[in-house]
């Protein structure tokens, strides 16, 4: 049997006894006078200010003895928290009387961690304990770390677990020390698997449940492996109207030493269909805005009760999908019993808490491919355009054009090397239905190697979603392109093109994406193929290909998982595009090659207007290729990542270009989402004469 090690923290440091005075008994209960003053003494870590902030009352309000008391106690969690693992807090009962609430705090040491061991662990390294727990002797790299017990009991918790899940089922762990802390490791022996036993299962048979099963005799039982058997054979009920459903998993031990049996344990419940959906709790969005999200998941009247997507636990699957496309702070699904007593179905009660979707967003982004830009943007995530303010209060405080699900978009971008102002509106269920349309005006200037370019554009695009999670689309741009303040040397692909240049271009496009997470990618992957032709000015064509896939290669003992990304893309013009059509490799962006300039890998045109021309400045390539692959492990937490990458392709001239680089990633929370934050250095190894370098870029966004 396993050894349960049981932790029994001291209490006598989490509050001090009352001091009282020697002739008064402790005053109890709540008194009728008023909070007069607060005052600490004592404290010299941490301000008056900083202690208060931590008590549920305050100096004029309500005098209790029962929340001055509590408030002790907080005192004293805060500073355990901090390190302060000795602090003492006693609170002046005699003064109570007369309004003044006066805590004495005796600090003591704050003990600082110096080493954090490990001792008779041999089946699984220091270096992989250690990055599973808390407990570090630096947070954030650079400050010391301070010892508390909380931390260090839920680390041994962690350990625990950590050789439960690897099959050691009979380890013993000891903490010892505090500023030197050691981990005291009994393994114990490793347990194998003999059989794996089914119990309680009546609609699915064996073979079906234990299909895919990794778990095998006599291989040694892996606790995590048969925990996510036991969800996918969760998952199978789920997906099949079995709301009330339970899978549970168990070694089971035998009298062979070192072996036991793994048991899943089934309890099948009844098999359900949706009767009604009610949504409630949604004051501003619509019901049609959450419906559309959920019919479009088959989570609708009549149909089977996904209890995968939409467990009764709640924190499923379809649940995000509304939280994220509602833009709402919570969501919760539930089933419950119907009202007219049907026996077979449940009704789903959708609850909706809802978040922020509007903002004003002033700021600053700064690129390396686009230099310094000053952002000024409007944004309503559930934009409704009948929703007019009442008054101009309303718009500015976002509390007008909101609740149909809509999005509406208004940047005004001004920047050092490149301006970018635009309006976007999208409806992301158009007759309510999953196909979207976007609706675009822009106007774009950028200052190029040897002119100027100004876009002035319009576009109206179709996206339609299918079940198979393919996706088709059509769009439509109308863009005036307006090249102008040329060098005196620019190259004649260049004057050809000077002045005024308008297009018109019609597309059609097929995707599909079967990644587990459309942020943060683990698995999986996505493809996307489009042809435009364009017609006005010049007419030519542009068929574009992208495929990215990813790959777990690594989960640590902290969860974290450590992803290979691997892209292909390949663009072609047909006939002749003009030059600010075609394709320039470099930098960070779609046709990103890291350790290369921004649009520094490209056919050069010939200088003109010069004794002896050269060919110097990029006028882009009829086709490009691009292989590039990186590989995510984490850092620091779930938000620092150290990045590996290798970036590399060829266009219609020049030899095939490569380079190899590193960077860190940092995730920093936005309203809409995690945006990681990328850092990079990289350096070609494989290059043309022609091309320009770049060792450092950095930008917001994903790679790929």
């Amino acid at each position: 049997m396993r050894n349960v090690l049981w932790v029994v923290l001291a209490s006598t440091a989490l509050w001090g006894p009352v001091a009282c005075g020697a002739d008064k008994p402790a005053v109890t209960g709540s008194d009728k006078g008023v909070v007069e003053s607060i005052e600490f003494e004592g404290n010299k870590k941490y301000k008056d200010k900083t202690l208060a902030k931590k008590l549920d009352f305050e100096e004029g309000g309500h005098l209790d003895t029962i929340l001055a008391e509590s408030g002790g106690r907080s005192i004293a969690e805060y500073y355990r928290t901090k390190g302060f693992v000795n602090v003492d807090v006693t609170l002046d009962t005699e003064k109570l009387a007369d309004g003044r609430v006066i805590y004495t705090i005796s600090e003591g040491e704050r003990l600082q961690i110096k080493s954090v061991r490990f001792e008779g662990n041999e089946a699984i390294k220091s270096s992989d304990l250690r990055d599973a727990i808390k407990t570090k002797t630096r947070s954030w790299v650079l400050w010391p770390a301070y010892y508390t017990e909380e931390k260090v009991a839920r680390d041994l918790e962690k350990l625990q677990d950590i050789y439960w899940d690897r099959g050691y089922l009979n380890h013993n762990i000891e903490v010892k020390g505090q500023t030197h802390i050691t981990f005291v490791i009994e393994e114990g022996p490793l347990y194998r698997i003999r059989n794996i036993l089914l119990t309680g299962n009546a609609h699915f048979d064996n073979a079906t449940l234990l299909a895919g099963l990794k778990l095998q005799s006599p291989q040694p039982y892996y606790r995590r492996q048969a925990l996510a058997h036991a969800r996918a054979i969760l998952k199978l009920y789920g997906e099949n109207g079995f709301v009330d459903a339970v899978v549970s998993q168990r070694p089971k031990f035998v009298s062979v030493p070192n072996v036991v049996d793994v048991e899943f344990n089934i309890t099948e419940g009844k098999q359900f269909r949706i009767g009604k959906i009610d949504i409630i709790g949604n004051e501003q969005t619509q019901d049609k805005v959450v419906r559309r999200i959920l019919d479009e998941y088959d989570f609708a009247p009549g149909e089977l009760y996904n209890a995968h997507m939409a467990p009764k636990q709640g924190n499923g699957q379809l649940e995000r999908y509304v939280q994220r496309m509602t833009m709402a702070e919570q969501a919760i699904i539930k089933p419950v019993a119907p009202a007219d007593g049907s026996e077979d179905s449940r009704d789903a009660v959708v609850d909706i808490k809802e978040g922020l979707t509007g903002m004003w967003n002033p700021g600053v982004a700064i690129g390396s491919d686009s230099g310094i830009i000053g952002q000024l943007i409007w944004q309503q995530r559930n934009f409704d355009y009948a929703d007019w303010p009442e008054s101009f209060g309303e718009f500015v405080t976002m509390k007008a054009f909101r609740g149909a699900g809509q999005s509406l978009r208004v940047s005004l971008s001004p920047g050092t090397q490149v301006s970018y102002y635009s309006v976007t509106f999208t409806e992301p269920y158009l007759n309510d239905k999953p196909t979207s349309l976007d609706v675009a005006g822009s106007s774009w200037e950028r200052w190029r190697e040897s002119y100027d370019e100004q876009r002035t554009k319009g576009y109206v695009g179709l996206e339609k979603r299918y079940k198979s999670r393919w996706r088709g689309s059509v769009g439509f741009r109308v863009e005036g392109v307006d090249v102008h303040n040329l060098d005196l040397d620019a190259p004649q692909e260049i004057i050809d093109v000077e002045g005024n240049n308008s297009m018109i271009g019609l597309s059609l496009g097929i995707g599909k994406d079967m990644t587990d997470d459309r942020f943060l990618p683990s698995k999986g992957h996505t493809f996307n193929i489009d042809y435009e032709q364009v017609t006005g000015d010049e007419d030519f064509g542009i068929l574009r290909g992208s495929r990215v896939q990813y790959w777990t290669l690594h989960e640590d003992l902290a969860e974290r998982k450590t992803v290979l990304a691997l892209k292909l893309l390949g663009a072609t013009a047909f006939s002749d595009a003009p030059v600010f059509e075609k394709f320039y490799g470099g930098g960070t962006g779609t046709y990103g090659l890291r350790g290369f300039e921004y649009r520094g890998v490209s056919t050069r045109g010939l200088q003109t207007k010069v004794p002896f021309p050269e060919k110097k400045d990029p006028v882009g390539s009829d086709w490009i290729f691009l292989a590039n692959g990186e590989i995510a492990v984490p850092l620091v937490g779930e938000n620092v990542s150290v990045l590996f990458f290798m970036d590399s392709g060829t266009i219609d001239t020049g030899r095939y270009r490569a380079s190899i680089g590193t960077g860190i990633q940092i995730q920093i929370p936005q309203f809409f989402g995690p945006m990681p934050m990328r850092f990079e250095i990289a350096t070609p190894f494989s290059r043309d004469g022609e091309d320009e370098t770049q060792v450092f870029s950095f930008r917001m966004g994903s790679l790929f």
